[in-house]
């Protein structure tokens, strides 16, 4: 008998992340509870316990993200989940992260807003804020799950890539997906790739530079490391008015996600080789794209489509493949057009972008109205 290779579950997308984040090691959770992330919080209150690790239940958000910065500086993985306004709230926090490259995962279950919005409805207008939400020049990583698997695979990717190039990650999810049931395939442990950071030999002391991604030592382990969000040299020591190590710092904080972003982008495609219309998508949002595009394609329209799993940093290359071929790119969101204009721009002007919205009562884009999409821009 052939021995199974995986474990099947029947998890909503919350209950994904909160055990695809044991999985990859993490060991601390600190959050505030908000619709509709809440189940992540509740979960690992109860398993985190069980594991040796600890799950606490912030007064807010700033104190949410201030704890998981602590805790990785303090060696383990960690972690937060919230929503639009928590994101909002834990945003110079998430620039402290960024700037003392420390390796942290915010989930963030999008809803509908500006401000309270409407709580427990499905929105994805956190887009732009994942991407620019912290002042100054830096570089982002953020992933967007479609599915509950997606939930599972992408948290474990988002804690790799926090490891591998010391800096936050946001998995970008929203409501649907954060709530719906699906099975879940969980490989066995051992066919699971899990990166840790590159801890420091003997004789390093310099973890804020020399290198694209430095090693980071954990406070008490007698490096004598000193973590400022100030602009600082290769040994963390401020320098607050010279503009060489401030450019240094900087660039290279950027430079290290940029130079990587082809390796980075990660999409699923289909027919972007050949199709008349394309369709750029991510998210919930993506989920109503193959039976449009298989209609579409039974009426005789060669309809091909890039699901963005990685929306940042944005993967053009992906894009201009796409608008070599398409003289129209269809792109639903359940926002005001926030990547709309990062398509245009990768397209170059090669193709139209035409922009589906929809917004308020958390409704998403069902296939018949992008296939009807589809139908009316084919025949312009």
């Amino acid at each position: 008998m052939k021995k199974s290779t995986s474990n099947t579950y029947f998890w909503s997308g919350n209950e994904a992340c909160a055990e695809a984040a044991i999985t990859a090691g993490c060991r601390f959770f600190a959050g505030y509870p908000i619709t509709p992330s809440s189940e992540i919080a509740e979960h690992l209150a109860k398993r985190l316990p069980q594991i040796g690790g600890i799950a606490i239940q912030m007064e807010d958000e700033l104190a949410s993200i201030g704890a998981i910065v602590g805790a990785s500086w303090a060696g383990v993985k960690a972690f937060t989940a919230t929503s639009g306004p928590g994101f909002s709230l834990m945003q110079e926090g998430i620039g402290y992260a960024f700037m003392t490259e420390t390796p942290i995962v915010i989930v963030d279950a999008q809803r509908a807003g500006p401000s309270t919005g409407q709580a427990t409805k499905c929105g994805q207008g956190d887009v732009m804020q994942a991407r620019w939400g912290t002042h100054g020049d830096y570089s982002a990583i953020a992933l967007s799950p479609n599915s509950v698997q997606e939930m599972f695979t992408l948290t474990i990717k988002a804690f790799n890539l926090a490891e591998k190039y010391r800096t936050p990650v946001v998995l970008l999810a929203d409501e649907i997906v954060a709530h719906m049931r699906e099975q879940v395939r969980v490989p066995l442990p051992e066919s699971i790739e899990i990166i840790d950071r590159r801890k420091p030999e003997a004789g390093d002391k310099a973890f804020f530079g020399l290198e694209e991604v430095p090693p980071m030592p954990a406070v008490g382990e007698g490096c004598n490391i000193v973590v400022t969000g100030s602009t600082h040299d290769e040994y963390g020591i401020r320098v607050t008015a010279d503009p060489v190590p401030h450019r240094r710092l900087v660039e290279r904080l950027n430079s290290k996600i940029q130079n990587h972003a082809d390796e980075l982008a990660d999409s699923e495609t289909y027919g972007i080789d050949e199709c008349e219309v394309g369709i750029v998508s991510y998210g919930c949002t993506s989920r109503s794209i193959y039976e449009a595009v298989e209609k579409a394609e039974k009426k005789g329209i060669k309809t091909g489509f890039a699901r963005l799993r990685t929306l940042w940093p944005f993967p053009d290359k992906i894009i201009r493949k796409l608008a070599e071929t398409a003289k129209v790119i269809i792109v639903p969101e359940m926002n005001l057009k926030q990547i709309f204009y990062e398509v245009e721009r990768a397209a170059c002007g090669d193709s139209r972008i035409v922009p589906l919205n929809k917004i308020g009562g958390g409704e998403m884009i069902t296939p018949e109205e992008l296939f009807s999409k589809i139908m009316e821009t084919s025949r312009k």
